[in-house]
């Protein structure tokens, strides 16, 4: 790639990083908040090394070849006082001029302007139900002990809370209790089956992991809908054993805003 080029990616990348971490809240669809001041770093190193390469050949000079030190053939050979063959100075020039590169920009590097410029005009979607469908749930930790569950009804709970509920709390407190649970929709299957979602990134987009819990009871809303779901612990397994399915039997549903930063498992949003 040519030395234009690789400025003008160089700026135009440094630029995308600056505008969604600075203006807009979309750099939290590829990465967790707390990284946002390395995009900014990066961004802003991206811009200034595209700025200087610009300087730097905007304000070089390239000598003529027939500028101050240029020895043609025959100046040369009266220059070392030795004869040369007739032709020698202009096989020179033909060798010279054939050890150029004439070859162009590869094709395929032109496609490295994609990601720079939909940084700019089209971010990639964020995601969803359709990587929730194809990847495996997220494994909970183990708690060993867990505090009472409050009074208020229903209760609410981020679906990790939930799944360590299910299947570690040997108290049974979620048994019988109503629990308010947010996420967005996947879709589980042809019989009809639906899961509500989170997605979480541990880093970025590259390492999440996805915590789902099955819902019964209702035909299944449109995929990546967000709902706060209200509702009893569907009873699969022992309760607070391994064995024990993370599912709930579906009493409410009701659409949520999808969250500024969507790829946590916080606790439920207050039902728009």
């Amino acid at each position: 790639m040519r030395r234009p080029v690789q400025t003008l990616l160089l700026a135009l990348t440094g630029t995308g990083l600056l505008h969604v971490a600075l203006f807009t809240d979309i750099y939290l669809r590829y990465v967790k908040a707390g990284l946002r001041p390395l995009l900014i770093v990066s961004g802003a190193v991206l811009l200034l090394l595209g700025v200087a390469a610009a300087a730097t050949r905007g304000g070089g000079r390239h000598p003529s070849p027939d500028g101050p030190g240029h020895m043609h053939g025959s100046d040369s050979d009266h220059a070392d006082g030795q004869a040369r063959p007739h032709g020698h100075g202009h096989s020179h020039g033909h060798d010279h001029a054939h050890g150029h590169d004439h070859t162009g920009t590869p094709r395929i590097a032109w496609l490295l302007f994609v990601p720079a410029l939909s940084l700019l005009w089209y971010a990639p979607p964020a995601l969803g139900a359709y990587t929730a469908a194809r990847a495996n749930d997220k494994p909970v930790a183990v708690q060993k002990g867990f505090a009472p569950l409050p009074a208020t009804s229903p209760v609410p709970l981020t679906l990790t809370d939930f799944t360590k509920r299910v299947q570690q709390d040997r108290s049974r407190a979620v048994k019988g209790r109503s629990v308010r649970l947010t996420g967005f929709v996947t879709p589980g299957g042809e019989d009809g089956a639906w899961y509500l979602t989170r997605i979480i990134f541990s880093c970025c987009a590259a390492d999440s992991q996805t915590v789902k819990v099955r819902m019964y009871g209702t035909q299944t809303p449109p995929a990546d809908t967000w709902l706060a779901v209200t509702g009893t612990w569907h009873p699969r397994g022992t309760l607070g054993t391994r064995t024990a399915r993370a599912a709930l039997d579906v009493r409410d549903t009701r659409p949520i805003a999808r969250p500024v930063n969507a790829f946590t498992d916080d606790l439920p949003l207050t039902p728009s």
